[in-house]
């Protein structure tokens, strides 16, 4: 028997995720939070502990996270649906409203999970490419947006893996001109650029997607959106009902108690953010792109496989296979890391970019 004769057409041709997995390396490859998670935010999940965490079944709804949720973020509850991780809410977002014969828009380069979800929720995707900068150029989405069998559109401000940001003007105006979702992934949002959650109460058709992964939590998968109930309403139809376990909604919401602990954090990538721009943008041949997210996208003058295979020689491991396509030849993506990991990595970028410009 030929088990892949039984796979679906449309999917055989998928690859499978793969994540790196390089022992003793610095990672700085996945946009996760290098420091260290806060002792007390520990001792605060484990103060929440009992014996029916592991036995019983969790909150399906997740209430009292969504409570702690819609206070901080000045929304009710009705307009949160909780997810494991934002990935778990687009795939959601397509089987609820995509599937054959609809279309997602995908304004490119972006996360490249939207295209792979459209793929296997059925739903058609259709790629816009951004203009040399990485702009969404309105004039070209709109159209595409506007299309019949569209259904959802997805924009992430910042963006992964250019890190630069839609204006709220933007949003507003693409939201207003059409009749399908127009899904905003803020799962950057805490580290640059202005959130869409205000308009959520104007724009019925807008959701926006969060997650706490990027802060902190990346090993719990627990995201979150926002939207107006109608929407929200149709997803629970489909969501699974224990799709976030006890732990992590318990961590999720002890996280939330003590957040100035984790924007302590926050303002330290950000300011090691822009001096790795500043540094980098002093090594020969290499091009930083602006960024807004925990993340710098660069490009250099030697083909990207070679630096990334350097830096992984020396212990670093970034990400890589962003090109060719839709503009990244010979980029690469660096994670802000702690400071001692972002020096590592910029004395290595120092030494081999220098050596090869005078070699």
């Amino acid at each position: 028997m030929n088990i892949r004769e039984l796979v679906r057409e449309d999917i055989r041709n998928l690859v499978p995720y793969e994540p790196h997995l390089f022992s003793n390396v610095i990672k700085l490859d996945a946009n996760e939070n290098s420091h260290s998670f806060p002792p007390e935010i520990i001792r605060e999940i484990y103060s929440k502990m009992d014996g029916e965490i592991f036995t019983r079944y969790p909150d399906p709804g997740g209430a009292n996270l969504k409570e702690k949720i819609a206070r901080l973020s000045g929304v009710t509850p009705q307009n949160i649906v909780l997810g494991n991780g934002s990935d778990e809410l687009i795939q959601l977002l397509l089987q609820t409203f995509g599937g054959p014969g609809k279309r997602v828009v995908i304004p490119v380069p972006t996360f490249s999970m939207y295209r792979i979800y459209g793929q296997i929720t059925g739903t058609i995707p259709v790629e816009v490419p951004r203009d040399d900068n990485f702009a969404i150029m309105t004039e070209n989405l709109l159209p595409e947006m506007q299309h019949e069998d569209t259904r959802i559109t997805f924009i992430a401000t910042p963006n992964n893996p250019t890190g630069n940001t839609v204006p709220i003007n933007q949003i507003r105006r693409l939201a207003s001109g059409v009749k399908s979702l127009v899904v905003v992934d803020e799962a950057y949002i805490d580290f640059g650029g202005e959130t869409s959650l205000p308009l959520h109460r104007d724009y019925p058709n807008l959701v926006i997607l969060r997650t706490f992964s990027k802060v902190g939590l990346a090993g719990l998968r627990v995201g979150y959106l926002v939207a107006h109930p109608e929407v929200t309403t149709e997803l629970l139809k489909v969501k699974p009902p224990y799709n976030v376990n006890g732990f992590s909604q318990a961590a999720a919401g002890a996280l939330l108690e003590s957040w100035p602990l984790m924007e302590k954090q926050i303002a330290e990538i950000i300011s090691e953010r822009g001096r790795l721009i500043t540094e980098l943008g002093r090594i020969p041949g290499v091009s930083v792109y602006p960024s807004q997210a925990n993340f710098i996208l660069f490009r250099t003058g030697v083909p990207a496989d070679e630096v990334h295979q350097m830096l992984l020689d020396e212990g670093i491991l970034i990400r890589k296979n962003l090109g060719p396509t839709h503009g990244l030849d010979k980029c690469l993506r660096v994670t802000v890391g702690i400071r001692q990991e972002n020096d590592l990595f910029l004395e290595k970028m120092n030494g081999y970019l220098r050596s090869d410009e005078n070699g």
